[in-house]
């Protein structure tokens, strides 16, 4: 076993609590394990086991990998690009902050929650399996199904913990296999596609965080089966940091974005894109205060 570990200095006004909340969706912790200060989560390191444990300490992040194998030269910054990533600290929040922070409708949900980030996922892959698995169904049951999924893969770190499954795993599984764990047909239509052309080096998911646009990347998405709008909004949110994706489609965004406006029923899918329309290019951090306001950080 090999550890790789490094600090990182956070943001005055940093928000561990919008981290551990995404971290803590899945009570049975069988993946990820969250406490008041951190968190430990296993995922897969150049194909390898691996348990990465976050602590939140005196203003810093401290990383520690604990990988099932030999660690390679560069693993240290690539760790720290990750654990940037996940943290949320490309994001440029406060500019955001200042330019709406007197906004009417806004202005107090910033007030509320200033500091705000989007908790992102380890890798985009990660993010876009979980679009996928949150298709049309409420947070509870894309966990459970995620759960059966990964106990079906059953890739496990030395600790225990089990790894979320990169995309050769996943393709080599079958459409019944998934359907098993509870994905509906589409839904396994869908991710075997993603997972295949990932896997066959098609879908470059990961050399697109290096600038990619994210137009580009959303059409290269939009032609995998299955995968539409509303996914590609919330993987490149999720798994690049892309905070200008309309998730008017969203349930949980209409309803509280209903609660803002006062209106006696949520807003259709229409008026919510109008409305999120104006705040370009920060819609999908709008529609992360709007989750904050139901208190669904963890979706």
């Amino acid at each position: 076993m090999s550890v790789i570990d490094c600090d990182i200095v956070l943001p005055p006004g940093f928000r561990p609590q919008d981290i551990l909340a995404f971290h803590r969706r899945d009570g049975e912790r069988l993946a990820e394990q969250v406490d008041e200060a951190g968190l430990r989560k296993g995922l897969l390191w150049r194909g390898l086991p691996a348990c990465l444990a976050l602590r939140f300490e005196d203003g810093r992040a401290r990383l520690a990998l604990a990988l099932d194998g030999a660690a390679d030269a560069g693993d240290g910054v690539a760790l720290e690009r990750m654990g940037r990533r996940m943290l949320g600290l490309s994001q440029p929040v406060e500019d955001f902050e200042r330019q709406y922070r007197n906004h009417p409708q806004l202005g107090g949900l910033i007030a509320a929650r200033a500091g705000l980030r989007v908790p992102q996922t380890a890798t985009p892959f990660e993010a876009l399996a979980w679009a996928i698995t949150g298709q049309q169904i409420s947070v509870a049951a894309a966990v459970t199904i995620r759960r059966r999924m990964l106990l079906l893969c059953d890739c496990r770190h030395s600790s225990g913990l089990l790894c979320h499954p990169d995309a050769a795993r996943l393709a080599a599984l079958t459409a019944d296999q998934l359907g098993e764990s509870g994905f509906s047909r589409a839904k396994s239509r869908a991710l075997l596609a993603l997972s295949q052309a990932a896997a066959a080096g098609e879908l470059p998911l990961d050399a697109w965080l290096d600038g990619t646009p994210a137009a580009d990347v959303a059409e290269r998405l939009l032609a995998v089966p299955g995968i539409g709008p509303w996914t590609v909004s919330y993987a490149l949110l999720r798994g690049y940091g892309w905070l200008d994706g309309s998730l008017h489609g969203d349930v949980a965004v209409r309803k509280a974005l209903g609660m803002v406006l006062g209106m006696a029923e949520k807003p259709d899918q229409k008026q919510a894109q109008d409305w999120l329309g104006a705040f370009s290019p920060w819609r999908a951090l709008v529609a992360a205060h709007l989750w904050a306001l139901l208190q669904a950080g963890g979706f």
